[in-house]
């Protein structure tokens, strides 16, 4: 039986001439392809449901309920746990994608967790109350240094209202992309949240960047959330013993394929940090 990564091609309806299916496909590829940051993979049912509605048999709207029911209906033998998160977030990005709704705060940040994960993590839309590191293949084992918890709230606020009052009036496309990538390592760095933290600041980031005048509508994040990930990571490393300092360099890359439909490398070896 033909795969259903191969049945949905997700790339030939971002060419499509028709604005609903191309902003549905660009979605559903996005909102499946996020979920690459976090190990996790949706399942054929999932892609199934979003097929059925790029080709408008169901509307954005009930693939909710179809998919609340269909978890519903599995028992705890057939239930994938990792599948249910995948699929879930996977919706939900879906919907907040093609919402138009946006404003650069912290409630809004806190509430795209809190639409993202709920029923989920009992945390959702919640900032962390401990501190935390994570372990990173690209450096080696070591982590990046997060926000301390007991200035989340207060970090996540300065930055945004920093970004707000930003002006970009005279700027060139080189130092605005270089802007961009501080602002959004910056973001992700405070690691609001206990988990999914770079899918919180992703949806968040594409939002923003249509309120700048950017279609992003292309197979970026869909294709290269890790890449973005590990971008992230090393815009917020340093270890100045071993000569290695923090850089913007790969989000740079990742953004102007994004911004600029330029056709940079994205490899996720060339971030690893070789000790």
């Amino acid at each position: 039986m033909e795969e259903i990564n191969k049945i949905i091609d997700f790339e030939e309806y971002l060419k499509e001439e028709e604005p609903s299916k191309k902003q549905l496909a660009y979605a559903w590829y996005t909102a499946i392809g996020l979920q690459d940051v976090d190990g996790l993979e949706t399942s054929p049912y999932l892609k199934e449901l979003a097929l059925k509605n790029i080709e408008g048999e169901i509307d954005l709207a009930k693939t909710r309920n179809i998919l609340n029911n269909y978890y519903e209906e599995k028992d705890n033998k057939q239930l994938n746990s990792q599948n249910k998160e995948a699929d879930f977030v996977s919706n939900r990005i879906a919907m907040l994608l093609c919402e138009n709704s946006f404003s650069l705060t912290p409630n809004e940040y806190l509430g795209i967790h809190r639409k993202l994960f709920e029923d989920i993590y009992d945390h959702a839309g919640q900032a962390r109350e401990f501190n935390i590191t994570k372990k990173e293949w690209i450096l080696n084992g070591e982590s990046v240094t997060y926000g301390s918890a007991s200035e989340l709230l207060e970090t996540l606020n300065y930055d945004l209202k920093e970004e707000k009052n930003f002006n970009y009036k005279g700027l060139t496309t080189e130092q605005i992309i270089k802007h961009l990538a501080h602002f959004i390592a910056n973001l992700w760095q405070i690691h609001v949240f206990a988990e999914g933290n770079t899918r919180t600041t992703a949806v968040f980031f594409i939002k923003y960047l249509r309120t700048l005048g950017y279609d992003v509508t292309n197979d970026i994040f869909a294709k290269h959330a890790w890449y973005l990930r590990n971008a992230l990571v090393r815009a917020n490393y340093n270890d100045l013993k071993n000569n290695i300092h923090e850089t913007t360099e790969y989000l740079e890359l990742f953004l102007r394929n994004l911004l600029l439909n330029e056709d940079n490398e994205l490899n996720n070896r060339s971030l690893r940090i070789e000790k």
